[in-house]
């Protein structure tokens, strides 16, 4: 494969990524529309390590803490203890938009029913709060503030204890809220940009463009953004502090979901295209190529426990999930 690394030291500053100008000539499309994964072909080979039956899986995340695989299948959670092999399963009031895990909880974005869930990973136990807006994703940034990115009006918001305190508006579709170091990133998957927005103020930095159709990020120990590029086919790595483009690196396949191991420093990435996963080491100046797999069919999302390097790739059209130690 052709490799292509492009460190950007002058790269293209979005002032006013986030317009609500649908005219913007910064803009890749005058009509906004989120890029999305292959329909994947049918299996010709057969999927590396161990599936298991599960029905169409929306959403994959990992808690480390209780070594807890989460998969969100509408708005039934499947909560699997890969110790011990336990299961349960908890219901939220509607489906959630996305995920994310930290010390044995799990927050949850009810976009459908204007809701934030948090879920004990021990007890399967369901707390709700009502964010009106359509919250679509929200991490928490410490033991009282919650950043919340919304649908409706498409803003991101500050929450302490519950109270907005602090907003970013004029975005046209906030998909996640990053943390890196004492700061936040947006990324907006219409305008296919990242930028950097002030949790006091509310304030937005300056953007920048994220490929031809971002879909899916994280960030690394490094405090860098790794995004995929779906509609590009590529993997982009940002440096924050100033927000600057690092990396860019072809990915043919139509990469969608992404799953970063802060132990091995490998960025996982699935090709739906393709039904493949690529383990990319990027702890170097440019990402190397260690590992490559066959997945089930839609392989839309991916979460690896990073004290063992086990992989679990779930399939969208209901092929199952994938448990893989590479």
């Amino acid at each position: 494969m052709r490799r292509l690394v492009i460190t950007c030291l002058i790269a293209t500053l979005l002032t006013g990524c986030a317009t609500d100008k649908p005219n913007d000539p910064l803009q890749v499309t005058d009509t906004l529309t989120a890029a999305t994964p292959a329909t994947s072909p049918p299996a010709t080979t057969a999927p590396a390590g161990t599936v298991h039956p599960a029905p169409p899986v929306q959403h994959t995340t990992y808690d480390p803490t209780t070594h807890t695989l989460v998969l969100a299948s509408g708005p039934t959670l499947t909560l699997t203890n890969t110790t011990t092999g336990a299961q349960q399963t908890t219901t939220l009031p509607s489906a959630p938009a996305a995920l994310t895990t930290q010390n044995g909880h799990l927050l949850a974005a009810l976009p459908d029913s204007d809701q934030l869930a948090r879920v004990d990973l021990r007890t399967a136990e369901v707390r709700t709060t009502t964010v009106p807006g359509g919250p679509v994703h929200a991490i928490d940034l410490d033991t009282e503030r919650t950043a919340v990115a919304l649908r409706n009006p498409a803003t991101v918001t500050i929450l302490r204890n519950g109270t907005p305190t602090a907003t970013a508006d004029n975005l046209q579709g906030p998909a996640q809220v990053l943390a890196a170091g004492q700061d936040i990133y947006v990324l907006d998957r219409l305008t296919t940009a990242i930028t950097p927005i002030n949790t006091t103020t509310g304030a937005k930095g300056a953007g920048l463009r994220a490929g031809d159709g971002a879909t899916n990020a994280v960030t690394d120990r490094y405090q860098r953004i790794l995004t995929i590029d779906t509609r590009g086919q590529e993997l982009l790595a940002f440096s924050t502090d100033p927000l600057v483009m690092k990396q860019r690196y072809p990915v043919p396949g139509t990469p969608y979901g992404l799953a970063y191991d802060p132990t091995r420093d490998l960025a996982w990435v699935t090709l739906t295209a393709t039904n493949e996963i690529v383990g990319y080491d990027i702890a170097g100046g440019e990402p190397t190529e260690r590992h490559r797999l066959p997945t089930i069919t839609q392989p839309n999302s991916v979460a690896v426990d990073p004290q063992t390097g086990t992989l679990y790739i779930a399939s969208a059209n209901g092929a199952g999930y994938q448990v893989v130690t590479p």
